[in-house]
């Protein structure tokens, strides 16, 4: 799977709920614990990798696999830390960002079956973070408005970039064909 990076549209909108809790469904969640072991990160909601559907997988500090799908968070603490924060949609920034410290989730596992958890310190931090996602809703919303905007600007420009590269790439497939045709010769397989 491929993690989606800010400025792609998916992490904006508000995730669809899920409905139908199917082979498939797990077998995408499977891969998501995949990905996200792979990239190093704690926690990956399907929007970061382009499903706009309300779930997310978490591994904390306790190393223990959780799945939560259509959470709803139903109370937090009113105590306020802070913790630096980053996202595998953002990679290598990060900043202090203030959350509750405790919260109490409900949600729905892989098979369906709803449950509720309190948690606090990092599990706590790691769920609101993920469940923002499922709202279109980023760290970086929460934190200093300069340095949101200044991020935002970076990935713009790299988006850009990277942009301009696949149509540099592509151009000069296309001359490299125009030149094998006229020669009468076949194409390279792209």
């Amino acid at each position: 799977m491929e993690v989606v990076h800010l400025g792609d549209p998916v992490l904006r909108q508000k995730a669809e709920p899920v409905t139908e809790f199917t082979d498939e469904l797990r077998s995408f969640i499977n891969e998501m614990f995949d990905t996200m072991i792979e990239a190093e990160g704690v926690g990956l909601a399907a929007p970061q990798v382009g499903k706009s559907s309300r779930f997310f997988v978490i591994i904390a500090d306790d190393d223990v696999r959780r799945v939560f799908i259509n959470p709803q968070i139903i109370s937090t603490s009113a105590e306020l830390v802070p913790f630096e924060e980053g996202c595998l949609s953002i990679p290598k920034v990060y900043e202090k960002i203030m959350r509750p410290e405790k919260v109490t989730v409900q949600a729905q596992d892989e098979f369906g079956k709803k449950f509720i958890l309190e948690a606090d310190g990092l599990l706590a931090r790691i769920i609101q973070h993920e469940n923002d996602h499922l709202d279109g809703i980023l760290y970086i919303d929460k934190g200093d408005a300069d340095f949101k905007k200044k991020v935002e600007e970076q990935f713009a420009k790299r988006e850009e970039r990277r942009k301009a590269k696949l149509a540099q790439k592509k151009a000069k497939q296309a001359k490299l064909q125009a030149k094998l045709a006229k020669k009468g010769g076949n194409p390279p397989n792209a």
